[in-house]
């Protein structure tokens, strides 16, 4: 038992009964990887609150909610092969890994990059594959996926990530036409140039820069 086993079973609790996740396996997750870990050690004491805290680079570590409904609708399984955008401090990251079989990460800030792998292997977390690049363009060389969640809201549809998603693939995205709210979006490829689109309300993230998102001015 660790000194916050208490304020993160408190967390699960919130997450089942007033935000209704459903998927024991996600809330299981939840409950092994301690998010205070992945939060800078000022922001220790705030790791189990329900809300986003920022990490380094203007960046943040998103809300428990918005990682767990996230993860809920990729409808993942031990097999699942997961592209993750916007890896940050590595939280979500891990949380992905303890549920599919592979992670294949990519965090565009050099700093964030390093800093998560080292959590990650502090962690032990052993299927993840994490590298600094351009996120919207995903990682082609280990396409297609079961999955892709982007971990920051985008102007539109990043075509790379639609091509790279296997049939019968989600891809769970915030999508906006403004930089500061967007919409939580979970795509469908039920074919090879057909894709199923649902939304599931209003959220907020840092915005997705790169060739196929925001420009960085």
């Amino acid at each position: 038992m660790d000194e916050y086993q208490i304020a993160r079973e408190r967390m699960i609790q919130h997450l089942r009964e007033h935000y209704k996740i459903q998927d024991e396996r996600v809330l299981d997750a939840m409950t092994a990887v301690p998010r205070h870990f992945f939060v800078p050690e000022a922001l220790k004491a705030q790791a189990y609150k329900d809300n986003a805290l920022p990490i380094a680079s203007n960046q943040t570590i998103s809300q428990p909610f918005i990682v767990a409904r996230m993860t809920e609708l990729l409808e993942l399984n031990n097999q699942s092969k997961i592209l993750e955008i916007g890896a940050g401090s590595g939280y979500q990251t891990a949380i992905l890994a303890f549920l599919a079989r592979e992670i294949y990460a990519v965090e565009r800030v050099p700093q964030l990059a390093e800093e998560a792998r080292e959590r990650l292997q502090k962690f032990n977390v052993q299927n993840v594959s994490l590298r600094c690049a351009d996120g919207t363009n995903g990682w082609e060389n280990h396409a297609p996926f079961d999955g892709i969640l982007v971990a920051a809201g985008s102007p539109s549809l990043p075509e790379p990530l639609l091509k790279q998603l296997r049939q019968g693939g989600k891809l769970v995205i915030p999508i906006g036409e403004d930089q500061k709210t967007q919409k939580l979006t979970r795509i469908t490829r039920s074919a090879a140039n057909d894709f199923q689109t649902e939304d599931f309300g209003a959220c907020a993230f840092v915005p997705l820069i790169g060739e196929h998102g925001w420009k960085n001015d």
